[in-house]
């Protein structure tokens, strides 16, 4: 099974379209996409990042469809890459999109200067 890498160590790497990139860039990278590669927790990210509030599990379940097992298990997932934050309120967990993540992805993705 393979381990999610925070959202910080990406950050840190080569955009995916410089000239080279190492293969440990490479790998966080990929362990960032294979985070994003499940539907359900792209739909998680964009409801997050659309929100104007931070949102509970018994909020998502429904609008994603899925149990609550289920949608607990993704977002772990997306808290342990750094995508998310979690906020404990008595005995809920509130999640937020992470300040800076779409932003941190998208200098991962970044293409400025490439000539196609």
């Amino acid at each position: 099974m393979t381990v999610a890498t925070p959202l910080s160590q990406v950050a840190c790497c080569v955009p995916i379209a410089a000239p080279t990139m190492s293969e440990a860039d490479a790998t966080v990278a990929a362990n960032l996409f294979r985070t994003l590669g499940d539907p359900s927790r792209v739909r998680i990210v964009n409801v997050l990042a659309t929100s104007q509030e931070p949102a509970c599990v018994c909020e998502l379940t429904p609008i994603l469809e899925l149990a609550q097992p289920t949608v607990s298990f993704h977002l772990k997932k997306l808290h342990t890459a750094g995508l998310i934050r979690r906020e404990q309120r008595g005995k809920w967990a509130y999640y937020s999109l992470r300040p800076g993540a779409l932003a941190e992805l998208a200098a991962v993705l970044g293409a400025e200067g490439v000539v196609h």
